[in-house]
């Protein structure tokens, strides 16, 4: 049997989804990939003419996000629904209710009255709860919501547009954007953010005077621009004119996150690499693990080794081609570890020092939400308080639920063991699991009861979800 040719060969884009213009050039690329072995490296010296690149993507581009747009609207309702009293630091409303659609004929009580081994055979499993593909995950790559596009094109004249995607989900099943930012050493300034997008024209403005000059410099350099995999100045970038690439805070904005999406880089072939759903980096300073599944054991590490190679689906051969950033990491490195190391939580009025709900101030669902996230939902085991997690990874083995299959050229198999998020300001942070699947509070509710076959009532997931809003 014929093992897939390499991730990144063009010859992946399925021909169905390109326009009648690339067909012949694309048939005789396809051609010459075949031939090629199996790789785990991304060619180096392109075959074809950045024009010619780009008018080939760009004409497919239409069709790729028709064909994304359309597997979203089968697995999920897309509405805007605003959950009544409930909403972000900065007063963007949570969305509410469950997004993902069951089979005909199917409720959420019948598959959670069926086994693991039951719900697969019948083939039962809820398309959303299913891995979610990248936009066009046979190519893969940084993609930015459109706000974050035009705040950063309006004030640095940089443009993260890509000729050959655009981001999928809507924005107002996103985090608020900008989001507020909240610092560990100035609690009594609250969001100091000022309503802006941080960037390297008003980040000095912002924090001279609360920050010392190290974090001041390690500020600098989260939201200045180095090259990357899709925005760089060679001819294989995904931007119309060269780059100068894509800074931290690009993804998490202002020290939190704008959903934008990536694939792991540390996966191959291409089909089972995951999509990325861009954590928070709120409450950095209490956790001791990085990366979804990498586990990488500092802060520091995650962050040489994101400019080093994620920035590059992990090849440093193309990361030296394309202007690989090697952080001094006695001085840069530190630098930005310490500020990265001030993001706090946003505040949590209803909750004790000890992260638990204050009798005085919350409500009775509330309090009852918080009886069974540590008792009959057993959520606690590995979101324990104050900051609802315990520096761990677990293996959730979705796949017992399932037979592995191709969706959208990801291939839906088993997920491994995924970091434990915390859990503390949760409601600012959607999509939620490490790709973005779950779309709510809710949609993750009844994913882990059926993960976890806790056969809890309508009532009891109502009541998780009103404590969860409340960290």
């Amino acid at each position: 049997m014929r093992r897939p040719p390499s991730p990144f060969a063009p010859k992946r884009w399925p021909l169905v989804l390109l326009g009648a213009v690339a067909l012949t050039a694309l048939a005789a690329w396809a051609q010459d990939a075949a031939q090629a072995p199996p790789s785990s490296y991304a060619p180096v010296v392109s075959k074809e003419p950045f024009e010619k690149t780009m008018a080939r993507m760009s004409t497919a581009k239409e069709q790729v996000m028709k064909i994304h747009m359309d597997l979203l609207r089968q697995r999920y309702d897309l509405a805007d629904r605003p959950a009544k009293g409930a909403a972000m630091s900065r007063g963007k409303p949570v969305q509410e209710g469950v997004r993902v659609k069951l089979p005909d004929g199917v409720t959420w009580d019948d598959l959670a009255a069926l086994s693991p081994e039951e719900v697969r055979e019948k083939g039962l499993w809820p398309a959303g709860l299913y891995p979610l593909p990248h936009p066009n995950h046979p190519e893969g790559g940084m993609v930015f919501p459109q706000a974050h596009i035009d705040e950063i094109k309006k004030q640095t004249g940089r443009d993260l547009t890509r000729f050959d995607l655009d981001f999928d989900l809507p924005d107002h099943l996103l985090p608020e954007f900008p989001p507020a930012v909240f610092l560990t050493t100035r609690l009594d300034l609250g969001d100091v953010s000022k309503g802006k997008v941080i960037t390297s024209d008003n980040y000095h403005e912002l924090f001279n005077g609360i920050l010392n000059p190290k974090q001041i410099e390690g500020l600098r350099l989260l939201v200045t621009p180095f090259p990357q995999q899709q925005f760089n100045p060679t001819e294989d970038r995904r931007s119309a004119r060269p780059s100068l690439g894509v800074t931290c805070f690009d993804c998490h904005v202002n020290g939190h996150t704008n959903a934008t999406t990536h694939l792991v880089g540390d996966i191959r072939p291409q089909e089972f690499r995951h999509r990325l759903d861009t954590p928070s980096l709120r409450g950095v300073n209490i956790q001791r693990l990085f990366g979804s599944q990498r586990g990488l054991k500092s802060v520091e590490d995650f962050t040489e080794f994101e400019q080093r190679a994620a920035y590059f689906d992990g090849d440093h051969v193309i990361a030296a081609k394309k202007g690989i950033n090697i952080l001094d990491r006695g001085s840069q490195v530190h630098f930005m570890s310490e500020f990265m190391a001030l993001m706090d939580f946003p505040p949590a009025p209803k909750l004790n020092i000890m992260g638990k709900l204050d009798p005085r101030k919350a409500s009775r669902q509330e309090l009852r939400g918080q009886d069974l996230f540590f008792n009959k939902a057993q959520c606690g085991a590995c979101h324990p308080a104050p900051y609802y997690t315990d520096n761990l990874m677990h293996n959730l083995r979705t796949e017992r639920f399932y037979k592995p299959r191709m969706i959208n050229g990801r291939m839906a198999s088993a997920d491994g063991p995924i970091k434990t998020f915390p859990l503390r300001g949760i409601k600012d942070s959607p999509p939620y699991l490490h790709d973005g699947r779950l779309l709510t509070l809710e949609d993750t509710v009844e994913f882990f009861n059926l993960i976890q076959e806790l056969k809890l009532t309508a009532e009891e997931k109502q009541a998780l979800v009103a404590f969860m809003r409340a960290l």
